[in-house]
């Protein structure tokens, strides 16, 4: 029988640790460390955690149900869940592929940084003037705007060499297969993690002036509630720190056996995320009270958000903390490691779908990606100019791209195809937690609103305002042109003749013919 009617068996994880671990593996990553801090102190500090909350139970979990039932019942990456939905959304899945090539690209050359800077650490390189240290020495950043043009291909070889390790080390992961590649180094990788930023945390909290960080994190301004752009920073870190709504955890959940318990595992991964968050918020306020205290001002005074926080004012803290060699090694060890399994998964996204769509063999799809997404990215990330173009992409893939590929997904799924009986029919079936009407609500109204909101405000925001104060022909290219690079993207994989298997059985039958209920339920 040829390969289009008959599927070969399909990778999957041992077990269910394997995969709760390299689901936080994806979720736990560079955002948590640098994004929630600052998002939670700007938004209302300790009352920030009442909307952040609400926003895990009506949006986090249940879209990440949503994205666990389309890859566990339809068995298979983005484009081949969707289209197993109705043909033509295989290309929503493919704009969820474009999502991960963009991120993939700049994400690698983040992981780069880190692993120079635990290489740094031991010798405390940066001396007395990080930031210096870090776009000068380190990026040698252009002077876009000024004497340098906006792009560049002036490469810096300490960005260049750890970047093409990066590439390396992701492609022999990839390339050993889920279980041998992805799910052990998920296995290896995130107890490390917990065990070297819990140590990094329970030392922040014996620093001079940690309490005084925390009281900045944690001091309620309970009038921030009702601020509606406070509720909807909630919902956007939640969103984004979940990594879902971009094929991921799709692409996860299909490497489960079929009566895998799918929803009990979702609810670790997700209350495990943001106890991530939490103390990575813990950790990184005491360590800036401590800064604080040492440099005679305020917290406020200080970076705590983005590349600044990671690469310019957590040396300046190693570089007065006791025994910092140490804890800087701890720290960028931290990174490396939360960044790179998130990367794993990113790429895995792209490596299925390639292996789905066009009949190839692991080794080959993951080969020919390496190859291709690693050139690009050096060429664009380990230049002069590669922080431009990286804070560029970065902001508008995630803000326009990656939203909109979530409220496509509940506007056809629940509303067009009306899938979400089917899909809640199904995680019942095989998961001890079972999901109530309740969900209906969430992942058709709550989610798409709330979603629909943040992307009108971003984009009518970037019109108004060129983000960063950019040049605007500039941003046209590298990011709307990002923007534009997910249609075009999604418009050609979908072209090509699908070449993998498709024969194909959703397993349990819905509606089933036995529980009356059900069948009325389906037939709404």
């Amino acid at each position: 029988m040829s390969a289009e009617h008959k599927a070969a068996p399909r990778e999957q994880f041992t077990g269910q640790v394997g995969f709760i671990l390299s689901a936080i593996g994806s979720a736990v990553g560079l955002g948590n460390i640098w994004r929630f801090p600052g998002v939670a102190y700007e938004n209302g500090g300790g009352a920030f955690m009442v909307p952040y909350l609400i926003a895990l139970l009506t949006a986090g979990i249940p879209i990440l149900f949503l994205d666990y039932a389309l890859g566990h019942r339809f068995r298979g990456g983005a484009p081949q869940a969707f289209r197993r939905v109705k043909g033509w959304l295989e290309s929503l899945g493919w704009f969820q592929v474009m999502i991960c090539i963009l991120i993939a690209v700049y994400y690698a050359a983040v992981v780069a940084w880190a692993g120079s800077f635990f290489v740094y650490s031991f010798g405390l390189d940066w001396g007395d003037d990080a930031a210096a240290f870090f776009v000068g020495e380190h990026l040698q950043l252009a002077d876009v705007g000024g004497a340098d043009p906006w792009l560049t291909f002036d490469f810096v070889a300490a960005v260049l060499i750890p970047l093409v390790i990066v590439w390396i080390a992701v492609i022999a992961v990839l390339a050993a297969g889920v279980v041998k590649g992805v799910q052990r180094a998920n296995v290896v990788f995130i107890p490390l993690l917990v065990v070297a930023f819990g140590i990094l945390v329970v030392r922040s909290l014996f620093l001079e002036g940690a309490i005084d960080g925390l009281n900045v994190l944690f001091t309620p301004d309970w009038s921030a509630l009702g601020d509606a752009d406070v509720w909807i920073a909630a919902y956007g870190q939640i969103f984004f720190s979940l990594s879902v709504a971009f094929g991921i955890m799709i692409t996860y959940s299909s490497y489960r056996a079929r009566k895998a318990n799918m929803t009990s595992p979702g609810l670790v991964v997700a209350f495990s995320n943001s106890g991530f968050e939490l103390l990575a918020g813990i950790g990184v306020f005491s360590a800036l009270g401590f800064l604080a205290s040492q440099e005679g001002v305020t917290v406020a005074d200080l970076n705590f958000q983005g590349v600044l926080l990671a690469f310019v004012t957590f040396p300046t803290i190693v570089s007065e903390m006791p025994g910092g060699a140490f804890f800087g090694a701890l720290f960028f060890g931290s990174l490396v490691m939360a960044g790179f399994t998130s990367l794993v998964s990113i790429l895995q996204v792209v490596s299925a779908a390639l292996q789905e769509k066009f009949a190839l063999s692991r080794r080959a799809a993951t080969l020919g990606m390496g190859l291709v997404l690693g050139a690009v990215s050096v060429l664009g990330f380990s230049t002069t100019t590669g922080l431009v173009l990286l804070d560029t992409v970065d902001a508008f893939v995630n803000n326009i791209g990656i939203v909109a590929s979530a409220v496509f997904m509940c506007v056809f799924v629940v509303w067009v195809y009306r899938k979400a009986p089917e899909l809640r029919y199904h995680l019942n079936a095989v998961s001890t937690t079972q999901v109530g009407r309740w969900w209906y609500a969430c992942v058709g109204v709550i989610v798409p609103v709330m979603l629909v909101v943040m992307l009108v405000q971003y984009v009518i925001l970037r019109i108004d305002e060129p983000y960063e104060g950019y040049d605007t022909t500039y941003l046209l290219y590298a990011g709307w042109g990002s923007v534009l690079l997910l249609f075009v993207g999604a418009i050609l994989f979908t072209l090509p003749r699908w070449r993998g298997a498709t024969a194909f059985t959703a397993w349990p039958t819905y509606p089933p013919t036995q529980d009356p209920a059900v069948m009325k339920e389906a037939s709404r």
